[in-house]
């Protein structure tokens, strides 16, 4: 297999290690996140706002283009970075967990999903197979093989058969794979069981891919369970290929689980969270619409240099939300999004430089998180809100402030 992963430096005392992915459009310096453009852009963001920010790859998601506007139209239409305009690596999922989220909408066995469009109701089926020729259309560098996302759970024997079903559909995408200019990653499942993640990472890992996903987590779980089946999972995982945690996205999970020798992320939560008026700063995650900022004259993060921060006061923000302008969420996502472009710089410097585990150390200490118990209560609500809007065949834009 070609080499398209090299490990530049590992850091004593951690897990944690940079390097390089090697795409046909580009080379992703890691650890690295992705910021999510499910509809083929990042909400309120052009593609040069992207790369003044320092991303280096984005995620887009299948299922969404698949249903609009149309992998044959963005195939006929050139592909997906021309669709979009751009030029950088692009990472897209199977639409699997989509599928699967959507509860009553759907039905599944060993040959794929029919599912109902959260759109206007219309039956569609995605096998292992089709999900690899729809993503080979639309012409991503990185796509992932069809899996079962089961719904957390403590009950054995579901994750067991949803980590079964998905080694067989890893081993059928691997045979439909054509297109030598991209990467198929395969994905571990195994919920909260240590065995199993172990057992799902040595089935897959004999079918030799070129990278690696951790499935399946952040859907429920404490962040202590999420922590431990990470270092199960990159355990059994081979040292030279990339590892990807799916849906990970808080500065906090990002600086332990690089720790812990994650390569890549991906979440919709620093986007997602800016459009609700919640901001990263250096001290911990802050809402602007609270009176607090209602008069203060300074940027809502004094160590950040993005647009917005550089040009426009805290105090402006704050009018910005209450009054509902558009440009609110253009200033959060930009404010957001560098952040934690920022913070995977420093992170990989700090790797380079040999001296991660103080990083680490010195992030903590200092970074306020959400409450366990309250985190764990919004996801809950979230995980409800969406079953029910899709159920109800609408899709949640904007699901809350989420950790």
């Amino acid at each position: 297999m070609r080499r398209t992963f090299d490990v530049e430096k590992t850091c004593p005392g951690t897990a944690a290690r940079a390097g390089f992915i090697t795409t046909a459009h580009g080379v992703v310096p890691t650890p690295a996140f992705m910021p999510v453009g499910s509809q083929a852009t990042v909400k309120a963001l052009t593609p040069d706002d992207l790369k003044d920010l320092g991303a280096a790859m984005v995620l887009c998601n299948a299922y969404h283009l698949y249903l609009r506007p149309g992998d044959d139209v963005v195939g006929d239409l050139g592909g997906l970075h021309r669709f979009m305009g751009w030029d950088g690596p692009i990472l897209t999922d199977s639409g699997g967990y989509q599928v699967f989220s959507l509860a009553s909408l759907r039905r599944v066995d060993d040959s794929g999903v029919v599912f109902r469009s959260h759109i206007d109701g219309s039956e569609h089926s995605l096998t292992p197979e089709g999900a690899v020729r729809l993503q080979q259309r639309l012409g991503a560098d990185i796509i992932m093989v069809l899996d079962e996302c089961p719904s957390y759970t403590r009950e054995r024997k579901p994750v067991v058969r949803a980590m079964e079903r998905t080694l067989r559909w890893a081993e059928k995408c691997l045979a439909a794979h054509r297109r030598r200019d991209q990467q198929l990653f395969g994905i571990v499942q195994g919920g909260v069981f240590a065995d199993l993640r172990r057992q799902s990472a040595a089935s897959l890992t004999s079918l030799d891919f070129p990278g690696y996903a951790i499935g399946g987590l952040c859907l429920g779980e404490t962040k202590k369970e999420t922590l431990a089946m990470v270092e199960e999972t990159v355990a059994a995982l081979p040292v030279d290929r990339p590892r990807y945690l799916m849906g990970v996205g808080s500065p906090e999970d990002l600086v332990e689980n690089v720790d812990r020798g994650v390569d890549l992320f991906d979440s919709a939560l620093p986007t997602r969270t800016a459009r609700n008026g919640a901001l990263f700063t250096g001290g911990g995650r802050v809402n602007i619409s609270r009176a607090e900022f209602k008069s203060l004259d300074r940027a809502i993060d004094a160590g950040c240099d993005c647009y917005t921060c550089r040009g426009f006061s805290a105090a402006y923000l704050h009018h910005l939300f209450r009054s509902r302008e558009l440009l609110a969420y253009r200033l959060a996502t930009i404010h957001n999004l560098r952040f934690i472009m920022r913070l995977m710089e420093r992170i990989r410097t700090a790797i380079v430089e040999g001296g991660y585990a103080e990083f680490r150390r010195e992030f903590l200490a200092g970074y306020r998180t959400t409450d366990e118990d309250v985190r764990l209560a919004q996801k809950q609500r979230w995980l409800e809100r969406s079953a029910r809007v899709r159920d109800e065949g609408h899709c949640p834009e904007d699901p809350g402030v989420v950790a």
